[in-house]
This record gives C-alpha cells, structure tokens and sequence, in this order.
C-alpha cells in the first residue's frame, strides 16, 4: 500500500496529465485542505450546563485524538430564542488540517473508518460538488481506530470536506478515484 504522498507523484500526476492533457506537474490539481466539523446541536441540548460543559470536552478530546490537531470551537454570532441559543454559547467545533497531519488522516479515513463503518458501500458520487470537492458524513467517529468504543461517552457524527484545487467535477472524480476513495461509481 503506496502513502497518499508516494500514490500522488507516481500515479495521480501521470494519470491525470494523461486524461486531461495537462502539459505542466503544477497545473495537476491536489488536495488543498481537509476541514472536519461538528454541530453540538442534539448533543448537547436538554443537558444542564454543566452536563454541556462535560459533553463539549469529551467531544473535543475525540476529536483532537482522531484528527491529531486541536479543534477550534466555534460560538454563536447572534441569539436565536427558537434554537435556545445566545450569543456566545459554542455551537460547534472545526479542524482545519493540511500537508502530513491531512494527509495521515485522509489514509485513515480512506484505509481504516470508512471501511469499519456500518453497511459501507462507497461514497455516493453526490457527495462531489461542482468545484471537486468531497463531502462526507461520518456517522460514528469510534470508527477510528484512536477512539476506543468502550470508553467513549457519547457517540457523536461529523463531517468531512476534502477541499481540492480541481476546476469541474470531472477533474474532481478522477483526482479522488486515483487517490483511491471508495466512490460508488
């Protein structure tokens, strides 16, 4: 099994030259970026504070094991009375990850979770939009091999978006389909 880097030099650059007839290595697009984001949303409501406050710091301790960067908690800009949110209460957290830690975790992702996942099948071709880029839902972060499912205290899903340098989709598909992400094809 070829590290993402070693797959990227050796078989994306010259596959993708080849189909899109692409003269120079810089014009081949890559992965920019992988943003991992969480809502608190139902985990966290109908808790007391102090339950909240218990439930936000498990939930980022996961998600710094899995991701291997600290996430960043992301608060609410404005109070909306019908979602019993104010101003300031976290709402979320984000990783924004790049070069060797991105790409450690899109092998594992790639290699270890998605195929751990429950009734796993491939990744819908929905999941690409119009620029390349690859959303994804995982449902149960224990699925990563960091978390151990025995003591985690809240099983929590979060998203997935593997930011391309990609013009259209076409180039998108093909990028990822080199990389070697399970797409439903």
């Amino acid at each position: 099994m070829l590290r993402l880097k070693e797959k990227y030099k050796k078989e994306v650059i010259p596959g993708m030259k080849k189909k899109f007839g692409l003269k120079n290595i810089m014009a081949v697009p890559n992965i920019e970026r992988t943003v991992i984001n969480i809502g608190f949303g139902r985990l966290v409501s109908g808790k007391s504070p102090k339950d909240q406050e218990k439930a936000y710091k498990d939930i980022l301790k996961d998600l710094a094991l899995i991701t291997g960067q600290k996430p960043v908690l992301c608060s609410a800009k404005k109070s909306i009375a019908n979602f019993k949110i104010r101003q300031g209460m976290p709402i979320g957290a984000k990783v924004t990850l790049r070069k060797k830690i991105m790409q450690d975790f899109l092998e594992r992702l790639i290699h270890i979770a998605l195929p751990r996942s429950r009734d796993f099948q491939g990744i819908s071709l929905k999941s690409l939009d119009s620029d390349g880029n690859l959303n994804i839902a995982i449902k149960e972060h224990i699925d990563f091999p960091e978390v151990s499912a025995e003591k985690a205290q809240m099983i929590f899903s979060f998203q997935v978006t593997v930011v391309t340098t990609t013009k259209n989709r076409e180039q998108g598909l093909e990028l990822l389909k080199l990389l070697g992400f399970p797409l439903k094809v």
